[in-house]
C-alpha cells in the first residue's frame, strides 16, 4: 500500500529540483569535513555520475574543488550525458528500506567509467556525516551527545518493536553505552 501510495505521489518540478539542490549541499557538507574524500572527488573532476532510482534521477559532477555540483542541462530539467550510471534495481520503497534496515545495500547496476566507480564506492563505504558534531556547534556538546543517543535509542525500539510483528526483520543490536 505504501507504494502505490509514492507511486501515486507526484511532486511539482520545481520541488523536485529543490530536494535534489539540498541533497547536493548536504553531500558537499559531509565531503568539505573529510580531506581524503575530497581528493578523491578532486581526482575525477569534470565527470558526471548519475544516480537512477524509479522517477528518481541525480546527476553529479565532480568540480576541482573536490565537491559535487548539479550539471547544467539537469538543473534546466534535462538529462545529461554521464559517465557512469548507478541504478537502484530494487524499485519498491519497503524493499529498500528492508534491506538498509538489514546493514546491507540495496542491489544496484553500473554503467560506466570503472575508476569512477570504484571512488563512488570507495565514498559510499566510507563517508559518515558526523551529525552529532553538527549538533553540537548549535546545541552544545551534552545536549547533542543526549539527542543522538536518544534517537539510536528510539530506532532500536522501533527496530525491536516492527520485529516481533515482521520475523524478517532486523532486531535492534546491543548499543554500546559511554561511561
Amino acid at each position: 500500500m505504501l507504494q502505490n501510495l509514492v507511486n501515486a505521489f507526484q511532486p511539482p518540478p520545481w520541488v523536485v529540483d529543490e530536494i535534489q539542490n539540498r541533497v547536493v549541499l548536504l553531500i558537499n557538507h559531509v565531503l568539505s569535513q573529510e580531506p581524503q574524500a575530497q581528493e578523491r572527488v578532486r581526482r575525477q573532476h569534470g565527470k558526471t555520475a548519475r544516480l537512477v532510482w524509479g522517477r528518481f534521477d541525480l546527476s553529479l559532477t565532480a568540480t576541482p574543488a573536490g565537491l559535487l555540483e548539479r550539471p547544467l542541462g539537469a538543473l534546466k530539467g534535462g538529462v545529461t550525458s554521464s559517465d557512469l550510471t548507478v541504478t537502484l534495481t530494487q524499485t519498491g520503497l519497503p524493499d529498500v528500506l528492508q534491506t538498509v534496515l538489514k546493514g546491507e545495500k540495496p542491489s544496484v547496476n553500473i554503467e560506466g567509467d570503472v575508476l569512477l566507480a570504484a571512488e563512488v564506492a570507495w565514498l559510499v563505504d566510507n563517508l559518515r556525516w558526523d551529525l552529532e558534531d553538527d549538533l553540537a556547534r548549535v546545541l552544545g556538546d551534552v545536549p547533542a551527545a543526549t539527542l543522538v543517543r536518544s534517537a539510536g535509542l528510539a530506532a532500536d525500539g522501533v527496530r525491536t518493536f516492527v520485529a516481533r510483528w515482521h520475523p524478517t526483520a532486523p532486531t535492534a543490536a546491543p548499543r554500546a553505552t559511554a561511561p
